[in-house]
């Protein structure tokens, strides 16, 4: 399974954008979706995850300033971020619980990370 992450960049404060991640591989389903952080010198964080019935949860500090969405038939997952602050400064992850078939447990899967800069 692979994970294709796009959209980060640099920002100034204040602003939006988006990030997506794109599904590829051997699965019959994919439960799961979210997104992690990890700024300078700080552990990897949960950021938002959506599960497979629409069900989502948020970091207490990004509520009310980012959606986590899904599409099914793309195998994607999206991040919208608005009023972006210096704070949300961090290497962004997708992450995907998975099954290769019906019997099989869920495994997990990381994407390579995409940069999001917000100059203050």
């Amino acid at each position: 399974v692979q994970l294709q992450a796009s959209g980060g960049g640099l920002v100034q404060a204040g602003g939006s954008l988006r990030l997506s991640c794109a599904a590829s591989g051997n699965f019959v389903t994919i439960n799961g979706m979210g997104w992690y952080r990890q700024g300078p010198g700080s552990q990897r964080e949960l950021v938002a995850r959506i599960s497979s019935s629409e069900l989502t949860n948020y970091a207490d500090d990004v509520k009310g300033r980012f959606t986590i969405s899904r599409d099914y038939a793309k195998n994607t997952v999206y991040l919208h971020m608005n009023s972006l602050k210096p704070e949300d400064t961090a290497v962004y992850y997708c992450h995907i619980e998975y099954q290769t078939s019906w019997f099989t447990p869920t495994a997990g899967s990381w994407g390579q990370g995409t940069q999001l800069t917000v100059s203050s």
